[in-house]
């Protein structure tokens, strides 16, 4: 009898907010299963949604001792200790070849991050300066930097901001078409581009995540500790002894981690937080962000073609924010569904890779100025 009057108990606790988020759940986990959008990220983050907005879900969420999810948050990410290690992983799946053989791209990365300085002033007319300074990050399309800087400025909004930043990150695919389609013609999707391989030597690729790293330490100081990790699982990987640990860390390490981090951050998509007007405003000022970073990069390539002969395919522009590899891929797909014999995934690979490091350097950009 107690077990049944426990059960309407439980009935009773139900809300709409708590449909609701059921209902995001729901379609972050289809997304991930039918759409195959970042599986390990969405899936998690689906599940996680729903099991936290479950009646008496307290116990999982809520307390150092009792709350499993508060526990693994307070391990991961209050510390910024899964934002790096992921870094680490992120280093090692990234071939800066394509980079290194033609450094022009390095300005798409560059470009891309306009629209976290405008955001950042669009976002001041409704939070503090800091707050405004975690949110703008949020288009730097990079959750490691986003949790890293919004910890460091001590927002109120970090899980806001967390929810904001992976979610988008996994949406570029349906975010980031539309934007350039927008912003370039038919005839500027199908302008080829020539790509010779230039041979890159091993003491270059050595080299490069070394002086990267002091570079964007001098720059950035605030950026060390991201840029560092990246450059580091970089190193792992060209290096070439050894080869078994950086397997690992593009494989297992970056896998478990994503599922880590998914499953923490819906831990902070309980209705009550997720569905106020705040979180609803940072949501709709990361979207803008994401936009306007897309934007400053197809519409940077086409300033470009004003002055050169050999004209850029504006579309690779857009894969100058930090999803990787998800933005260069975008990228080559739309190139390819204009003209399926043009490939553009080398030189959009090559803006994808430059923008993962113009991120970083922007997130301790953006420390240095507020912290």
């Amino acid at each position: 009898m107690q077990e049944l009057m426990d059960l309407f108990s439980n009935v009773f606790e139900l809300n709409w907010q708590m449909v609701v988020m059921w209902i995001i759940g729901g379609i972050l986990i289809y997304l991930a299963i039918k759409k195959d959008m970042e599986p390990t990220l969405l899936l998690p983050m689906g599940f996680g949604a729903i099991l936290v907005n479950l009646p008496f879900s307290g116990a999982i969420t809520q307390g150092k001792e009792e709350g499993a999810l508060s526990v693994l948050y307070e391990a991961g990410i209050a510390n910024e200790l899964f934002p790096l290690i992921l870094f680490i992983g992120i280093g090692a799946m990234i071939d800066f070849g394509p980079l290194l053989s033609n450094p022009i791209l390095m300005l798409f990365g560059a470009a891309a991050q306009f629209g976290i300085f405008f955001t950042l002033c669009l976002a001041s007319m409704f939070f503090d300066i800091t707050d405004a300074a975690a949110i703008s990050i949020i288009g730097a399309a990079d959750g490691p930097t986003a949790i890293v800087v919004a910890n460091k400025l001590k927002s109120q909004y970090i899980g806001a901001i967390m929810v904001a930043a992976y979610s988008y990150m996994a949406l570029v695919p349906m975010i980031q078409p539309p934007v350039i389609k927008l912003l370039t013609t038919k005839k500027e999707r199908r302008i080829r581009m020539a790509y010779t391989q230039r041979p890159v030597s091993k003491t270059t690729r050595i080299l490069f995540p070394i002086i990267i790293t002091i570079l964007a330490g001098l720059i950035a100081p605030a950026s060390v500790s991201l840029i560092g990790f990246l450059m580091f699982g970089n190193l792992i990987r060209e290096c070439g002894v050894l080869n078994s640990l950086s397997e690992t860390a593009q494989k297992v390490l970056a896998n478990l981690i994503t599922i880590f981090l998914g499953i923490t951050v819906a831990s902070q998509m309980v209705a009550e937080k997720f569905l106020a007007a705040e979180t609803l405003l940072i949501l709709g000022l990361g979207l803008f962000a994401f936009i306007f970073d897309t934007a400053g990069g197809v519409l940077f390539a086409k300033f470009l073609n004003l002055f050169l002969k050999e004209k850029i395919n504006p579309v690779i522009g857009a894969a100058g924010i930090s999803a990787f590899p998800m933005a260069g891929r975008v990228a080559h797909k739309i190139v390819q569904k204009e003209d399926p014999t043009n490939f553009v995934l080398m030189q959009a690979t090559g803006v994808n890779v430059s923008g993962q490091i113009a991120s970083v350097i922007a997130g301790g950009l953006i420390l240095n100025f507020f912290l």
